[in-house]
């Protein structure tokens, strides 16, 4: 199994000294997360998009080009790249130059986005929401299957036999699709032949079994072998010494950020009680000790027999000293615990990198 982390960056203010970091700081622990990532043998890092006050990162694709002189075989992934508000040529064009940068190693995670700021941001009307991504994701497949484009849709200018350069390392180049628990994005992953990501961020995982069940249904009556198609699950986790201390460092920033979003969004504040709830073993979220975490991710893939797992730890704002801890951890302790329990041979393939 590959594992990995995800970040979208938060830069709110430490819930314990109230201290807001500057943009810049931000970023550059930002790498030093990525380079130990790396230096710890983890196999993915993903940057997602937003666009607001709280978040430092508004282009995945610039900051993974700076992570790629940092680091030299993590693979380096959007996390995701919302391709509704974006523009199909510009995605392409920044991730193939990535991956030339990185010498094989982009991938594009395309999503929906969590949040809409970016679609009045960029002109675009909510009311065509669903006809945006579909669109759009037919133009970026076809994009990378061709150096020369036709193409026409509702919403942007047609393409009529252009070249779009430059053309990546990896043929093709990986693109996954990130889904938060809608069926009809499923379907489509799997009717597509796409790897599919699915984000498990609160109630019982279980729950989401029906969906990779229909992602493989869905791939295997458009004529696919569902084996061949890989899964991945994102969710929300850290890791200390102890189960304890994992709780103790992870909850206030933790409980600070969901209970601001859950302001927006009409969920009640995060309660302690919750939070344990949601760290026992049948939770969303993995948080413990080493021994604990590596047996949740086994657990899990005994549900959905998944090809990769990506944690966010930076689930607001940790004292980056404690987040460097807990990558360090993630990739000398957990991560050699799954790969004994999960042995290789018994995994489905992932997409291709580049020799």
């Amino acid at each position: 199994m590959e594992l990995g982390l995800y970040t979208f960056a938060e830069n709110t203010p430490d819930p314990a000294t109230g201290r807001l970091l500057s943009p810049a700081r931000r970023l550059a622990n930002l790498m030093e997360e990525i380079a130990l990532a790396d230096a710890v043998g983890l196999d993915v890092f993903g940057v997602g998009e937003h666009h607001r006050p709280d978040y430092v990162v508004s282009s995945p694709a610039v900051v993974l080009a700076a992570a790629a002189a940092r680091t030299t075989r993590i693979r380096l992934t959007s996390a995701v790249s919302v391709l509704s508000s974006d523009d199909p040529v510009r995605v392409f064009q920044q991730f193939a130059t990535l991956d030339l940068l990185s010498g094989g190693r982009a991938e594009i995670m395309a999503g929906r986005g969590s949040f809409i700021e970016s679609f009045p941001l960029f002109g675009y009307d909510l009311d065509d929401y669903d006809t945006l991504f579909t669109e759009k994701l037919e133009l970026l497949l076809k994009l990378r299957d061709s150096e020369h484009v036709t193409w026409s849709g509702t919403l942007r200018p047609a393409l009529t036999g252009q070249g779009v350069y430059p053309r990546p390392i990896q043929q093709p180049l990986p693109l996954w699709i990130a889904v938060g628990g809608t069926p009809q994005s499923v379907a489509r992953a799997g009717h597509l032949g796409l790897p599919l990501a699915i984000a498990i961020i609160g109630g019982e995982p279980e729950r989401f079994a029906p969906l990779v069940k229909l992602y493989r249904e869905a791939a295997r009556r458009a004529g696919r072998a569902p084996e061949t198609l890989a899964v991945g699950i994102n969710s929300h986790g850290y890791v200390a010494e102890t189960t304890e201390q994992a709780k103790a460092e992870f909850f206030p920033p933790y409980a600070d950020v969901m209970t601001k979003l859950g302001r927006e969004r009409g969920w009640p504040p995060s309660s302690r009680g919750q939070f344990e709830a949601q760290c026992g073993p049948r939770g969303a979220l993995l948080v413990g000790s080493p021994e604990q975490v590596a047996e949740k991710i086994v657990f899990e893939h005994g549900l959905f027999g998944h090809q990769r797992f990506l944690m966010q730890m930076s689930v607001g704002t940790l004292p980056h000293a404690k987040l460097m801890k807990s990558i360090e951890l993630f990739g000398t302790k957990v991560a050699p615990l799954v790969r004994a329990a999960l042995p290789a041979p018994a995994q489905a393939p992932l997409p291709a990198t580049a020799e």
